[in-house]
């Protein structure tokens, strides 16, 4: 048995890229002492450790044999000498073509009298991880076989696809333009007099020569580019048009052409790659129009990339290349200015209409952007409801342009009329440091300008002042922290209940709330918590809101001590890492819970998944004392940090939910739809309970559900009302009957309440 069949395998361990399949499935299957992957001609592909003895060799030789001549085996159980268990995993394409096989050894049993675990019951353990496997398999057995596809073409097509020399790769880091190298390259192989690369919905216009003493035929594209586009997109394949204009030709192109149609990951034509060649050259043969077709694909993978689906503009990574090649390609007299733009209380439009309300809202918002901008202008989401611009111009044009935006962002209302909510967008414009090496030092000035346009009333632009960057940061953050202190002490923080609803697949579940920390302002406008948040974090008063949310908690539950007992009733109260590290605020808490006259069992405390990190020691010491009393202990956002498997390895956490990016994407995403269900059979291996969040329609939920999650949340199954409604549905000791005391349990819900 050949032990180097591959170069992923280390002696001893497995290759870089095969790692985290191994952690997940240690994970998923505690047991395994061993884990390897054999390819189909039995070859060692890559082990965690030394397993080619003689007696696996031949189990080896007979699972292969049987998964030849049995596709629809799954596998196999076993067992080696000692007792110890071998499960055999067949790993197919969508064909049903054996890839390899997965062989997991697990510690030998304790006797001859107990049996090994069903390869039945282990395969469906360690199905989420070997699905995401086999995906991966797929993937690298696709692009070897186009690797080997266009290799065999010629040495031409090889040196188009190459990486390029360190100096070109050098060059693609310092920012260079991908797309453009991709064109130029295309043209010049193929030997093209002019090539075009047009996606409008991207607002990439590419146009490039094929000699660099002549300049490109762009008045030609300009008045043929729409008959071209037609042409591309009326059929998949290239377009090849050799024929040029005569008079036996009056409809012909004064050059040859061929063309090929952009189509985006869903298969929707969104633009064309196009050559053009002098009509005395040599035609297209099918063998350009191949080699342009796999061009065009690469194109649009970069395209794609480089692109935030939701608004056209950049990624932020994309973004920052961008930035660094201006900064190194900028001239004295070429002035370049930062906009930062911040949508206006997006927060409250996701709230009252859906999350899908308010990403229409940021894709037009995206368009608007990008059809305004001023050539050689670019432009990124950089966050979810923050964009930035980059133009070059000085500071007042770029103000006149950053205007000229905010009444365009204003007109957008119009779309939104079934919300009757209007739209408006806060702006910072500021000057290019061209000192800034760091993406961060670029945007401070326009972020600091926007900060201020936001206090100053919202919808406005705001050009960067040096001498009032202290004045703006000392009037955002104490004016609203002020403005909390002010809410507390005046009685103008409340909770609002949002249902959370188990699935019917759930084993012994019950329905609950999650309760989100609501702050009203002197007029009874609503005031999100990403607001007074941010400011409570900078000045250290989120230990004060915890204490808010626990006493209101207690005090709200203990006139109805008598009838919550017996009810499993629960409250999950959140509470921040500023008071993981206040040793007062658990003393407090701890004593609040024992001496309540409530059933601690009726109180589950929960902490995001990154300030569990961040304060690992307090949090495992706190999450002990509150498990000793009964409490339980819940994990939000999970699976978004760096340490998701050690966290449920040291904490004693009861509940876990599930970061909300996975759950709104688990319809369109396999990646996500896999973390689902992998962190859905992890829990409940380890008998967590699981809640999803955002749902925000009935596929979601189905979908969820049929992943194994226990719970679901969003506005797809409720909205958030005052907690004072739903406290009210619970009657006080004096208003119980002895019926309804009798039949309390027909009835569980559970509550939870945080500050969120």
């Amino acid at each position: 048995m050949n032990q180097g069949a591959t170069g992923d395998y280390l002696p001893g361990q497995p290759g870089n890229r095969f790692e985290p399949y191994v952690r997940l499935m240690r994970a998923l299957l505690p047991r395994a002492t061993s884990i390897a992957m054999f390819g189909t001609s039995g070859e060692l592909v890559w082990s965690t450790d030394s397993m080619t003895g003689p007696d696996l060799v031949n189990i080896i030789d007979d699972a292969l044999l049987g998964a030849g001549t049995n596709p629809g085996l799954p596998g196999q159980l076993r067992m080696m000498e000692g007792n110890q268990p071998v499960y055999l995993c067949s790993l197919r394409d969508d064909n049903q073509r054996l890839m390899s096989i997965l062989v997991v050894l697990t510690r030998p049993t304790d006797g001859p009298d107990r049996k090994a675990a069903d390869f039945s019951f282990v395969h469906s353990l360690l199905s989420p991880a070997l699905e995401c496997l086999r995906r991966d398999l797929i993937a690298q057995a696709t692009i070897e076989e186009l690797n080997q596809t266009v290799g065999g073409l010629d040495k031409d097509l090889n040196l188009l696809l190459a990486q390029g020399s360190a100096q070109d790769v050098q060059a693609a880091i310092d920012g260079a333009n991908e797309l453009q190298q991709l064109l130029q390259q295309t043209i010049e192989h193929l030997h093209a007099a002019t090539g075009a690369l047009l996606v409008p919905e991207k607002s990439v216009t590419l146009v490039r020569s094929g000699d660099a003493l002549l300049p490109a035929d762009t008045q030609f594209l300009m008045r043929a580019h729409r008959k071209l586009l037609a042409l591309a997109q009326s059929q998949r394949a290239p377009v090849v048009v050799n024929e040029t204009q005569s008079p036996e030709n009056p409809d012909g192109f004064h050059y040859r052409v061929l063309c090929c149609s952009l189509h985006s990951r869903a298969g929707r034509p969104i633009g064309m790659l196009v050559l053009l060649r002098e009509p005395t050259a040599e035609g297209f043969t099918q063998r350009d129009a191949h080699i342009a077709e796999i061009l065009a694909r690469k194109a649009i993978a970069v395209i794609e990339s480089s692109y935030d689906p939701l608004s056209g503009l950049y990624t932020r990574p994309e973004f920052e290349r961008r930035v660094r090649a201006v900064i190194a390609d900028r001239k004295p007299t070429q002035p370049w200015s930062v906009l930062y733009i911040d949508v206006d209380q997006l927060h409250a439009i996701n709230e009252k209409s859906g999350m899908h309300v308010g990403d229409a809202l940021l894709g037009q918002l995206g368009e608007l952007m990008r059809k305004r901008l001023p050539p050689g202008g670019f432009g990124a989401r950089i966050s979810g409801d923050r964009f930035v611009l980059m133009v070059s111009a000085a500071s007042a044009d770029a103000e006149g342009f950053a205007e000229s935006l905010r009444e365009g962002a204003e007109q957008l209302a119009a779309l939104q009329a079934d919300t009757r909510m209007p739209v408006s967008i806060s702006i910072g414009v500021a000057p290019m440091d061209p000192t800034a090496q760091e993406l961060a030092h670029v945007l401070a000035a326009a972020e600091t300008a926007c900060k201020a346009a936001k206090d100053r009333g919202r919808n406005r632009v705001e050009i960067y002042q040096p001498s009032d960057v202290s004045i703006v940061r000392r009037f955002a953050d104490i004016g609203v922290a002020e403005q909390l202190r002010d809410a507390i002490g005046q009685g103008r923080l409340h909770l609002y209940a949002q249902l959370i609803l188990p699935f019917a697949a759930a084993e012994s579940a019950r329905p609950h709330y999650e309760l989100l920390l609501r702050m009203f302002d002197e007029k009874g406008q609503t005031v999100g918590p990403d607001s007074f948040l941010s400011a409570a974090t900078r000045y250290q008063l989120m230990p004060v809101i915890d204490r808010w949310v626990v006493n209101h908690v207690i005090d709200a539950l203990q006139p109805r001590a008598s009838v919550l007992e017996g009810r499993a009733l629960g409250f999950c109260v959140n509470f921040s890492g500023q008071s993981l590290n206040d040793d007062s605020f658990g003393d407090m808490l701890v004593e609040r819970v024992a001496t309540s006259g409530l059933d601690p069992e009726l109180l589950c405390f929960e902490l995001t998944e990154n300030a569990t990190v961040a304060n690992l020691a307090h949090a495992e010491v706190l999450m002990h004392r509150l498990r000793a009393l009964g409490c339980g202990v819940a994990l939000d956002d999970f699976g978004t940090g760096l340490s998701s498997l050690s966290c449920l390895r040291q904490l004693p956490v009861t509940m876990l939910k599930i970061d909300g990016s996975f759950v709104r994407d688990v319809l369109k995403d396999t990646r996500a739809e896999s973390m689902v269900r992998a962190i859905a059979q992890l829990a409940r291996s380890m008998s967590i309970t699981t809640v999803a969040e955002y749902i925000e329609t009935e596929a979601i939920s189905l979908r969820i559900a049929e992943l194994g999650v226990d719970y679901g949340q969003g506005f797809a199954i409720g909205r958030p009302i005052p907690l004072a409604d739903v406290l009210t549905e619970l009657p006080l000791p004096s208003d119980a009957t002895a019926e309804r005391r009798a039949g309390a349990g027909d009835g569980d819900l559970w509550y939870a309440a945080g500050s969120r």
